[in-house]
């Protein structure tokens, strides 16, 4: 029998990092340049930017990221003494195969991962691996035009069954994709989000819809492909999907409002829709009729969905936000892509994300009926902040503390309502360069990273006052929570 608001004794405590936010070493032993080599720096103010070639002078946050392809034996040391669990990794196609099309496999990068995988089973850290988060080797982006060509999938699937085939038995956990749910024709383009998710430049988008449709349903259906390939290899093997949501709220209680805040929620869902229940579905095909997009579906394809459905779900969960009303015509307020208009029942991040702890518990209670008691896993949460080193040569960050404290709570309310929660990652668990600004400034860790946005620092590892406070949590399986 449940508890009421207790976490499970197997609950999986730990973090999720990604390779071209952390790793760095974007040139050493064999590996290819990479999509996310060619973005600049940015900030909250400007927009990062995709240059064709390498501009000298010009910084490029990906290539140094926190040096965590040589530090990772004293990280995941670090890691080990928050006591994670499991830590959510990505595995950098353009280490592996560095143009995406070679013939064979790089062994550096083979070897590699297999030494950072051995030293998280070393300190008792399951290796949880996401197999495309972001990174595509730039030749793909090229050459083919990135997911927006039916043969990347094969490229893609030839990539995800070397790595799955090298670290069989020592991985059980893989992730096919993380936020593809980003790229949909019903969202408003950007080019610098679709490069970046879906390794597609500006000018190769001729029909924003129909292209963005196309890139959606060909990563959907490589995802698939790698799950019948992944349960093959090792049928001890479970493998998700990860999908940035957004709880949207009506702006009044006008029946209309309340209908375009359920759209603008599920705009997205169809994604998972396809990864769970191995059928593209009816409402989709029928958005794409009205909006005159056609997908090229043939009887292979579905049962290709058919047998490549997941075996858990990964929620990367950050904020609420609330959806414009179709009755007052107001406007979006300006800032972040995840912002909306202002909540005034909600404080914001130093970015703009509207924090909101209920709406996690709202989107779990709501995916576990949608899918049935899925197992579902929380691949990323956190606050990014302006942390501060002081004087004492500390960093103190209660506001985190107190971020992390009130989504726990949440967490422990949707498991005593019958949710079926396995694990929590914690995003970004030390300092890392963001994806969507390209700042150190923007930090989520446990631990400081010393260096800054101009690259200056000499990269010394910090815990701060959460880290402490994290390992209580982890210790006591979530009961402390003071």
């Amino acid at each position: 029998m449940l508890q009421f608001e207790q976490f499970p004794n197997d609950f999986i405590w730990g973090g999720s990092i990604a390779a071209h936010q952390c790793e760095g070493a974007w040139q050493e032993d064999g590996k290819g340049p990479s999509a996310m080599d060619y973005m600049t720096g940015g900030s909250y103010e400007k927009p990062r930017r995709v240059t064709k070639e390498l501009i000298p002078g010009e910084y490029y946050p990906n290539h140094e990221g926190i040096d965590f392809y040589h530090t990772y034996p004293q990280d995941i040391e670090l890691f080990k003494e928050m006591g994670f669990k499991a830590l959510r990794i990505s595995i950098d196609w353009s280490r592996i195969y560095p143009h995406g099309d070679d013939a064979e496999p790089n062994r550096a990068g083979l070897d590699h991962y297999s030494k950072v995988i051995d030293k998280l089973i070393e300190c008792g850290i399951e290796p949880i691996v996401t197999l495309y988060h972001f990174e595509m080797p730039i030749h793909v982006v090229r050459e083919y035009n990135g997911w927006l060509n039916r043969k990347t999938i094969d490229l893609f699937v030839r990539h995800c069954k070397t790595v799955m085939t090298e670290y069989k038995g020592r991985v059980k956990r893989w992730v096919t994709f993380n936020e593809i749910n980003h790229i949909d024709p019903a969202s408003e383009f950007d080019a610098i989000f679709t490069y970046m998710l879906a390794g597609v430049e500006y000018e190769a988008i001729r029909n924003p819809k129909q292209d963005l449709a196309r890139i959606g349903y060909h990563m959907t259906l490589a995802s698939a492909k790698v799950v019948a390939i992944a349960h093959e290899i090792d049928p001890e093997n479970q493998v998700g999907g990860v999908f940035g949501l957004t709880c949207f709220y009506p702006q009044t209680c006008h029946p209309q409002d309340n209908l375009q805040a359920f759209f603008d929620t599920n705009r997205d869902y169809y994604q998972m829709d396809t990864f769970v229940n191995g059928l593209f579905p009816r409402y989709k095909l029928a958005e794409y009729a009205r909006s005159g997009i056609c997908l090229e579906i043939s009887e292979e394809d579905r049962l290709t969905l058919l047998k490549g459905k997941i075996d858990f779900l990964g929620l990367n969960y950050y904020s609420s936000s609330v959806s414009p009303s179709v009755v007052q015509k107001e406007e979006s307020a300006v800032g972040s892509v995840f912002a909306g208009i202002t909540n005034p029942y909600l404080e914001a991040s130093d970015w703009g994300w509207k924090i909101d702890p209920v709406a996690l518990r709202l989107i779990l209670n709501q995916l576990d009926r949608r899918y049935h008691g899925i197992p579902m896993m929380i691949t990323e949460n956190g606050l990014g902040a302006v942390d501060k080193l002081e004087a004492d040569g500390q960093v103190h960050d209660p506001y985190r503390i107190e971020y992390l404290r009130k989504h726990f709570i949440e967490m422990k309310k949707a498991i005593a309502d019958g949710v079926n929660l396995i694990g929590y990652l914690m995003w970004g668990p030390i300092d890392l360069v963001s994806a969507t600004t390209g700042e150190m400034k923007k930090r989520y860790g446990f631990i400081y990273v010393n260096k800054q946005d101009d690259g200056s620092g000499d990269q010394r590892r910090i815990k701060k006052d959460s880290f402490a406070w994290y390992k209580k949590v982890i210790a006591t399986q979530g009961a402390d929570l003071a």
